[in-house]
């Protein structure tokens, strides 16, 4: 059995090929019940997000994540995970790996895929709103496989998003800070949203057609990153249904009060890779994907690690 450091997890796994390996696992029917969450005092919580391969061939994996919020106050990281892998015929543990970059590898990699299916194909200009620690792979992702041409940042925070900015240039990016949020998403095809925010960042009417939102931050029922108008202009996207449907209140609220309907939103990643829903249908359609995760995704990329580097 091996263990994966973060750093030999960003080095190995490309995004555009994680992109193409959670292609795969969707089209292989993986099974992946809701993730298990587990209050384990009044502020922490124990995250539990078993997949598993169909038939005897492949893989069963489990991520363990904490969520200790004190610990801002510590200096120490709030989630913290770890991945574990078993072979699937023996049940053998095969490896353990840095959960932490496992995700954040898995999530932009399915942002890069949905856009495959959502995103104009010409989509030059590309807008990341948040600049926590997923920002500059979401940056990475949307700019893969894109004639990019500009890539604004914007943050809360102008010396953040300054930072980030440089840091993407270092690495062949053509990036700058945004300083003003309205102006930089009414400018990008591509706005992708991975922040915290708790009330929406992001409003409808800022948005031109044919841009492509995609929302990647909000992951419990007391967040949003978008407001309803945002979602109501949209054509919705999800990554999984279970997921969304009971934890994403950026497309739970706007259903709970009428602005959409169960039925508007349009499918799921796992349907756009497997051609039983369409995805972009016009230049000037405006699409959404909201993401909260799926343990699919982190077991189709540790199984590629394994591959890789095995």
């Amino acid at each position: 059995m091996r263990f994966y450091s973060a750093e030999e997890v960003h080095s190995a796994l490309s995004l555009p090929a994680l992109a193409d390996a959670i292609v795969e696992a969707f089209r292989a029917g993986t099974s992946a019940p809701l993730r298990h969450a587990h209050a384990i005092s009044a502020t922490d919580t124990l995250l539990l997000m078993p997949a598993w391969n169909a038939g005897q061939a492949g893989a069963i994996g489990v991520k363990l994540v904490t969520v200790l919020p004190r610990n801002r106050a510590r200096g120490l990281s709030t989630v913290n995970a770890l991945y574990v892998l078993f072979d699937r015929e023996s049940g053998e543990p095969r490896a353990v790996i840095d959960g932490e970059a496992l995700t954040l590898r898995r999530t932009a990699a399915a942002s890069l895929l949905a856009a495959r299916y959502l995103a104009r194909i010409d989509a030059r200009n590309v807008l990341i709103v948040g600049t926590g620690r997923l920002a500059r792979f979401m940056a990475q992702a949307h700019c893969a496989g894109r004639d990019v041409e500009r890539l604004l940042i914007w943050g809360r925070n102008p010396e953040h998003a300054q930072a980030l900015a440089s840091t993407l240039r270092t690495e062949g990016l053509p990036a700058e800070a945004a300083a003003d949020l309205q102006s930089a998403v009414g400018a990008s095809h591509i706005v992708s949203c991975a922040t915290t925010a708790a009330s929406p960042v992001v409003h409808g009417a800022w948005l031109a057609a044919g841009t492509h939102l995609d929302l990647v931050g909000a992951f419990r029922r007391d967040m949003r990153e978008v407001d309803d108008a945002a979602v109501a202009r949209s054509q919705v996207y999800v990554d999984t249904y279970a997921g969304a449907l009971t934890e994403a209140a950026d497309v739970i609220e706007p259903i709970e009060r009428g602005v959409i309907a169960r039925a508007d939103v349009r499918g799921e990643l796992a349907e756009l890779v497997t051609g039983s829903v369409a995805g972009r249908k016009r230049a000037d359609d405006i699409t959404l994907f909201k993401s909260v995760g799926t343990a699919i995704e982190d077991l189709a990329a540790a199984s590629l690690l394994v591959a890789l580097t095995g």
